[in-house]
């Protein structure tokens, strides 16, 4: 069977969540699938393979499951850009705007040192704005990006033309 079908049957369909008529992707029955998720990882990973990547950012929340499992790998670290007032220690911080309203993301100011090539991760791309605050924070870090990796595209809301200034986007599946 083709890896991306197997992968496919894996994501849940949940309509009007997380309001009326959004159609929510949810991955985790994939997550509770020991090869499938193994498989996810690679399939992220592969890309990157050769490339150099010191540190991959995720970005929260579930950028971080697969961030911290693409970071080992591809023999890198792991640094995890959160939402406003969880980080302890001095932070930069971005904020975008979304469909209704605006957000902010932050990373430790000392996670990244210039120079260093990261790899971005979050599980789903749909409009850009999280993963274009993202690579804004790691670029104002002065670190180089090696790309962007994504479990699932919404290609309908072209969130990969958003994100084209910061270099390769790679998504596994696309809806």
């Amino acid at each position: 069977m083709d890896p991306l079908v197997s992968l496919r049957k894996l994501i849940r369909d949940v309509p009007d969540f997380p309001k009326p008529g959004i159609v929510f992707r949810d991955f985790t029955p994939l997550l509770r699938d020991p090869a499938a998720l193994a498989l996810a990882v690679e399939l992220m990973a592969n890309p990157y393979r050769g490339k150099r990547v010191d540190l991959v950012a995720g970005a929260e929340s579930r950028g971080f499951i697969f961030g911290t499992a693409l970071a080992q790998a591809l023999s890198a670290g792991f640094v995890p850009i959160r939402k406003p007032g969880k980080l302890p220690s001095a932070k930069a911080a971005m904020a975008y705007e979304l469909e209704y309203g605006s957000d902010k993301v932050e990373i430790h100011v000392d996670a990244v040192t210039p120079g260093q090539r990261i790899l971005l991760v979050d599980d789903l791309l749909a409009t850009g704005g999280t993963m274009e605050a993202c690579c804004r924070l790691v670029q104002g870090l002065k670190a180089e990006i090696v790309g962007i990796t994504v479990l699932i595209e919404l290609s309908g809301l072209d969130g990969r033309a958003r994100l084209k200034p910061f270099g390769e986007v790679h998504t596994v599946l696309t809806y």
